[in-house]
């Protein structure tokens, strides 16, 4: 993946896919934006034969099971067309996961306090591969608290966006918690969007039916 300041398709990523990954992304991106759901990263990979994986998500975070189905089956018919895998392949559409990909600005925002594993595309500070917490997500870098500083390094180091090839949160106890109780607070604000009663409160009203 690579760092494009550019934005022409809808598509507010920082982090962005070259090559083949990034004709497949400009088929299913503008699909996907049509559906209510953003784009975080197209990988085909030779895992299985081909395999090209979709990672998706809702605007508000989330991503079911139903919505992996929902999305599979528009994007399909959409590859199919334009065609931009010669071979034969498998299509995997799935979430991001907990340990999810950073790839928007706003990502690094809903994830400040949390560990993550950043590699650059060019020297920052001497290194092109950094772990620690994110302590502050501005408008043109990221402010990494390094976790075990090397001999003469700073304790922090900030990170153009621009530069940024890849990012990814450290799977650690408190990100398990906080993203359970994100994912949980955003379906049931989905829920009163749609005007389906909570899970709650349906069990009150059953109990209270005679």
């Amino acid at each position: 993946m690579t760092a494009i300041a550019g934005d022409t398709t809808g598509d507010d990523r920082i982090i962005r896919e070259s090559g083949i990954d990034a004709r497949i992304a400009s088929v299913v991106a503008p699909v996907l934006r049509g559906m209510g759901f953003r784009l975080v990263r197209v990988r085909l990979s030779g895992q299985n034969g081909l395999t090209l994986q979709v990672m998706a998500e809702r605007d508000d975070g989330t991503m079911t099971v139903e919505d992996c189905e929902e999305v599979s089956r528009a994007i399909s018919p959409a590859l199919d067309v334009a065609d931009p895998v010669e071979k034969a392949y498998h299509l995997e559409v799935s979430s991001p996961g907990i340990d999810r990909p950073l790839v928007r600005k706003s990502d690094f925002s809903a994830w400040t306090g949390h560990q993550v594993k950043m590699e650059t595309s060019i020297l920052v500070a001497e290194r092109k591969r950094f772990k620690g917490r994110i302590a502050e997500a501005g408008d043109n870098d990221v402010l990494i608290e390094r976790d075990v500083p090397a001999y003469g390094d700073e304790p922090t180091v900030r990170v153009p966006y621009e530069v940024i090839a890849e990012a990814r949160l450290v799977l650690t106890d408190d990100l398990i918690r906080d993203a359970l109780s994100k994912d949980n607070k955003a379906r049931k604000e989905a829920k009163k969007r749609r005007g389906e009663p909570d899970e709650a409160d349906a069990e009150v009203e059953t109990e209270t039916q005679d």
